[in-house]
């Protein structure tokens, strides 16, 4: 055996060396354990809990975000109502307001229907006035002649004819 030990080279102070070693190990390992391994675990978890946190809080965000929208969406549904009801509102006033101009309109063209028609009848009775007027006048022409001339009856009929051809005989037709 002590060959043995001699050809791999065990002796007592390589194995106290080595037991030595290994104790250090695990004390450095311990050591290290607590000065690096746990602040690099607390660390980690405490990233771990900020990604987490992070990821719930994007996610409130986002469902936040989805209630606002579908609160806009109805907001613009109701403006985009709102709107249309202005629109017809307006429409029916436009239409209520060119009811009202054309029954004007007839109104006025009623009124001045209504005038030229006075002033036609007004014209024509001025004419009949003034016919009649010219009318006498020749019945006073006429009969100034007949007393003038004191004719017979004969001469009376035959100036008759003579101041209806002056007048015309379209003028007793009309």
């Amino acid at each position: 055996m002590d060959e043995f030990l001699r050809i791999i080279g065990f002796d007592w102070q390589l194995i106290h060396d080595a037991v030595l070693t290994g104790i250090n190990v695990f004390i450095l390992f311990f050591a290290l354990s607590y000065m690096l391994f746990n602040p690099a675990r607390d660390f980690l978890e405490k990233r771990r809990q900020k990604i987490a946190g992070e990821l719930k809080e994007a996610a409130d965000d986002k469902e936040a975000a989805k209630e606002l929208k579908a609160e806009y969406e109805s907001k613009l549904k109701e403006v985009n109502k709102e709107a249309d009801a202005i629109l017809a509102e307006a429409r029916k006033k436009a239409q209520i307001k060119e009811a009202d101009i054309l029954n004007e309109a007839r109104a006025e063209a009623a009124r001045i229907i209504e005038r030229a028609n006075r002033q036609m009848e007004l014209e024509r009775k001025k004419a009949l006035d003034d016919m009649k007027q010219e009318i006498v006048s020749i019945a006073s022409v006429m009969a100034g002649k007949v007393v003038a001339a004191s004719m017979d009856t004969k001469v009376q009929d035959s100036l008759i004819d003579e101041t209806l051809k002056e007048m015309g005989e379209s003028t007793w037709l009309s």
